[in-house]
């Protein structure tokens, strides 16, 4: 019999025994059995709670080899021409290829010719095509199809005798209607009517675009400006003969008002109109202050006159409007008279004596001046400026012509201009230092000059100078030209 106290831990569960047990006091084996008996498996310590992961697939045999690439077969023999058929040099292949079909010319041009029908037959290799000379432009073959064709028609027909277009070259303008027109050939103050060209649509310059005019004794000067489509200024300048022969020498400009409709056809009636009624009355003896005022109210008629129906009574829309100013030098007297916001200045040929604005503003800035309530920058600083009280027009409040005579004691020339010149030189100072000193010896110079200043300082509006020398040359003799000028802001007072 084995002996018991040899045990030290239960055969089964691995318990630890005492010496002298007989049984396993944990899971109650019989000792004695155990030791004697074969031994029982051992319980598994940690039961299986994932099942076995099964065997991976075995993998498949690899992929076959790709099979040879059969050998290319070998190319037909050549064409039988006395070029190919020479043995190729070493090096190169043992047969040419055909040459492909020319492309398209890669020079900018016309569309190529469409080939024939039988062009697309295989290409002869016999011989190749003639390239053009190396001074030869392609575009310029005989069977090349014409610019016109090509941009649909824009370019002058063959026998065309209109101007070419100064942009593209290729075009033709001229009065007929084309592209780019605003106003009819016929329809007044229009000068000259729409020219644009039919090939890119650049408006060819209207005459009234820029205009000067010489009168004796003054000169004038129109510009449309660098920022508006149309020049809507217009002026007349003229000479008469005073009842004792003296002359009389008569400027007048006017600005459109460009809210309102044809206002480019209003500045050219007024300024003509208001012209010819001081040419008429002067001569015939009228006193000059009062013949101002006339021709003022003459314009005023004029304005309201082109007014049609539709534009007096539909809401929407201004009838004809435009501001009026007028100078007339006569002996020794410089009358002047106006109506809205242009302008006329007096600077002396002496340039340390003062010069003066003459006239006095019917806008806004003005009202709040005069009332005290701003001061003179503050006010031409506002946004609403430049909005008028007083214009010629069906649609005015009242006419309100201003008349004023000066009597100066020394020579010089009056600036008569739209808020075109004057907004870039609000002081009467500002407008003296921009006149040349020889502007009574040659106003057309002054008035180009001062038209010269508006555009470089912007030029955003149209702009129109008339320049009168005072006094007036006693011979007759004089030039003059269009000009486009600025008021400067000066008090009233005669020199």
């Amino acid at each position: 019999m084995p002996q018991l106290d040899q045990l030290s831990v239960c055969p089964r569960c691995e318990e630890p025994i005492e010496e002298g047990d007989r049984f396993c006091g944990a899971c109650g084996a019989d000792l004695a059995a155990v030791v004697n008996g074969p031994r029982p498996p051992e319980p598994p310590s940690v039961p299986p709670t994932v099942p076995p992961v099964p065997p991976m697939p075995p993998v498949p045999p690899s992929v076959p080899p790709m099979p040879p690439v059969p050998p290319m077969p070998a190319a037909p023999p050549a064409a039988p021409p006395a070029e190919a058929a020479r043995p190729a040099p070493a090096g190169e292949p043992d047969f040419t290829l055909p040459p492909p079909a020319p492309g398209p010319d890669p020079v900018p041009g016309p569309r190529p010719v469409p080939d024939p029908p039988d062009a697309h037959r295989a290409p002869d290799t016999s011989q190749a095509p003639p390239a053009p000379a190396p001074d030869e432009d392609p575009r310029l073959l005989g069977d090349a199809p014409s610019a016109g064709r090509e941009t649909g028609g824009g370019a002058a027909p063959e026998g065309d005798r209109r101007p070419a277009c100064a942009a593209c070259g290729a075009g033709a303008t001229g009065p007929d209607g084309s592209p780019g027109s605003g106003d009819s050939p016929d329809s007044p103050g229009s000068g000259g009517g729409a020219e644009g060209c039919g090939h890119c649509g650049h408006v060819r310059p209207r005459e009234r675009d820029h205009l000067e005019r010489a009168s004796e004794g003054v000169a004038a000067v129109s510009d449309r400006g660098l920022r508006h489509h149309r020049n809507e200024d217009s002026f007349a300048v003229a000479t008469a003969a005073l009842p004792d022969g003296s002359p009389a020498v008569i400027a007048v400009v006017c600005d459109g008002v460009s809210s309102a409709t044809r206002p480019d056809e209003a500045s050219a009636t007024a300024a003509g109109t208001a012209c010819a009624s001081l040419a008429d009355s002067l001569p015939r003896g009228a006193r000059v202050r009062e013949a101002v005022h006339e021709a003022l109210v003459a314009a005023a008629e004029a304005v309201s006159a082109m007014a049609t129906e539709e534009e007096t009574q539909d809401p929407t829309r201004n009838a004809p409007a435009c501001t009026i100013v007028g100078a007339v030098v006569a002996g020794d007297l410089l009358t002047v008279g106006w109506i809205g916001d242009s302008r006329a200045y007096w600077v002396p040929d002496d340039r340390s004596a003062r010069p003066a604005r003459l006239t006095e503003d019917d806008s806004w800035a003005a009202q709040m001046v005069a009332a005290g309530l701003m001061e003179e920058a503050e006010a031409y600083a506002d946004p609403r400026a430049h909005a008028i009280t007083g214009w010629l027009g069906a649609d005015a409040y009242e006419i309100d012509p201003h008349t004023a005579a000066f009597a100066p004691d020394r020579p010089g020339v009056v600036v008569v201009c739209t808020d075109g010149l004057w907004n870039y030189a609000e002081s009467a100072e500002e407008m003296a230092a921009v006149v040349p000193p020889d502007a009574a010896a040659d106003p057309l110079r002054c008035a180009r000059h001062l038209v010269g200043h508006a555009l470089d300082s912007g030029g955003h509006d149209n702009v129109t100078v008339a320049v009168v020398p005072f006094p007036a040359p006693s011979d007759g003799a004089g030039n003059g030209g269009t000009v486009s000028g600025r008021a400067v802001d000066a008090g009233r007072a005669g020199a």
